[in-house]
């Protein structure tokens, strides 16, 4: 996991350079949330640091929905952009036809049969696809499937 941080290391001292001050904002925030979990109980894994970035390109995406509702697009803008930018240090995000076919093969695997078997599933599927498919649309196609 040393190597996020010294990924974005370098890509700070190269926005620096190149004067990309929203850039190097959103760098600045990634270093700042990988030294906290460093120095939490938790501590620094490949999958506490995708939760992490994750939930701080869900916090941008969040504010910037709010800002568009208030037609400030001038604040929606650089959160947009700094989402974007975190989003480039998570895992590819499969489709939705690549985690209906891993949900299935869940189904199948543990013979789940109804909706009753929907927190096992859910169980192994948020495992599986941890990081690489959104919570929220894991628990549709399962429930598509299951019902």
């Amino acid at each position: 996991m040393m190597e996020i941080e010294e990924k974005i290391t370098a890509d700070i001292k190269t926005a620096m350079l190149a004067k990309e001050s929203q850039k190097l904002e959103a760098l600045r925030a990634i270093k700042s949330t990988i030294l906290l979990l460093k120095t939490s109980t938790e501590g620094l894994s490949e999958s506490s640091a995708i939760k992490a970035l994750q939930k701080m390109v869900k916090q941008r995406e969040e504010t910037a929905e709010i800002y568009k509702a208030q037609n400030r697009l001038d604040l929606s803008e650089p959160e947009i952009f700094q989402a974007n930018i975190i989003k480039q240090y998570l895992p590819k995000q499969m489709d939705e036809s690549e985690e209906k076919s891993i949900i299935q093969d869940i189904i199948s695997r543990i013979e789940a049969k109804s909706i009753a078997d929907l927190g096992k599933v859910m169980g192994i599927a948020t495992k599986e696809l941890s990081g690489k498919a959104d919570g929220k649309i894991i628990s549709t196609i399962t429930k598509d499937l299951l019902s």
